[in-house]
């Protein structure tokens, strides 16, 4: 029987906290167990991607518990942070960072050199990386010069789900699940929505307003200036059955991010028929896909931080009848062609199961 340790941030289960990287990570622990690895965890405390002291000395002594020549799986948003502990450990176990999004990608200019080198060392270092999008393994390559052939793309995977039934009108019901933070973009949303106002539509976001409370507030504070208070709805973090009645009261995803490694609440919202507006960034487009026909899109890809683009779309989604049998027709094709989580662990297990450096 195989083992691998998992080594991953505390808290991913914390359904107060739900996030596409959490749930990536359970949902492949899980698969792996299902393929027959033994699946040892060690959660770390710490503020990860910004560790103190203390967290990093929690990381040593989760390492220090391997055995040698043992594969361990390191969610990048610690591993990245701690080349002074894993690099000299490169040789000992086998290790693979799953990487999300790179801490590289858009530090700030002050810590920009400062970031980059220490996510280039630890990756230098691994015997594998693992990205969930093929965006972001292009974007390694640029950025560090990671042998394409040491980085496995392993999208996400989804689950079945029966077909929305919308909302009563059949068109208005928009939905938007993400954190209410600055890059899932909501403030574009806001200021899209309020040149509809003349239109009949309601939307829900569903997502932590606890990461940027402040970026919260200020969101809120936008939608009852534009009058929008009740039309807009932010009601907080949803999983189970609660976001499942989400998605199924809904017609349309919006997803107006600044930033996306791949967006799993797009594939979510395709399992169940419902096309989507979101922005071009990272692996949107690869997640978006095409139906049968490659010509046809399952949704919208807009220009991010683009209000006008936005609303633009929406418009178009709420006024015309023929775009709308269109894009769920699309969305219906999309459906039927998404994989399931078996074949992202599948990816996975190779990567571990691959020879060490």
């Amino acid at each position: 029987m195989r083992t691998v340790h998992a080594v991953v941030p505390d808290g991913i289960d914390d359904p107060q906290r739900p996030s596409g990287g959490n749930r990536y990570d359970r949902r492949l622990l899980d698969e792996l167990a299902i393929l027959g690895w033994t699946v040892r965890e060690h959660p770390v405390l710490g503020a990860w991607p910004h560790p103190d002291d203390r967290a990093l000395a929690a990381l040593h002594a989760a390492m220090a518990q391997i055995a040698d020549r043992t594969p361990v799986l390191l969610d990048g948003l610690i591993a990245s942070t701690a080349p002074e502990i894993l690099a000299p450990q490169a040789r000992r176990v086998r290790q693979v960072v799953l990487v999300h999004m790179p801490l590289g990608h858009r530090p700030g200019p002050a810590e920009a050199d400062a970031v980059r080198h220490r996510e280039q060392a630890v990756l230098h270092a691994a015997s594998a990386v693992v990205t969930t999008s093929a965006w972001t393994q292009r974007r390694l390559s640029e950025l560090y010069a990671v042998p394409a052939e040491r980085i496995r793309v392993a999208p996400p995977g989804v689950d079945a789900a029966a077909p929305a039934a919308g909302s009563q009108s059949g068109v208005g019901g928009l939905l938007c699940v993400a954190a209410v933070t600055y890059g899932k973009g909501h403030d574009v949303l806001v200021q899209a929505l309020s040149g509809l106002a003349d239109l009949p539509w309601r939307c829900r976001c569903v997502g932590s307003l606890d990461r940027d409370p402040c970026f919260a507030d200020a969101v809120r504070r936008q939608a009852r200036d534009a009058g929008l208070r009740q039309r807009i709805a932010f009601v907080g973090p949803l999983t189970g059955a609660a976001l499942d009645a989400a998605y199924a009261a809904s017609d349309l995803m919006v997803l107006p991010s600044r930033a996306e490694t791949y967006g799993m609440v797009i594939t979510e919202a395709l399992a169940r028929g419902l096309p989507v507006i979101a922005s071009e960034v990272g692996g949107t487009s690869e997640s978006l896909g095409h139906g049968q026909a490659d010509t046809l899109r399952p949704g919208i890809l807009i220009a991010p931080d683009d209000p006008g683009a936005l609303r633009g779309a929406l418009h178009a989604w709420l006024t015309d009848a023929a775009l709308r049998a269109r894009l769920r027709q699309a969305a219906r094709e999309r459906r039927a062609g998404l994989t399931g989580w078996a074949a992202t662990a599948a990816i996975v297990a190779r990567a571990l199961d691959g020879p060490a450096r």
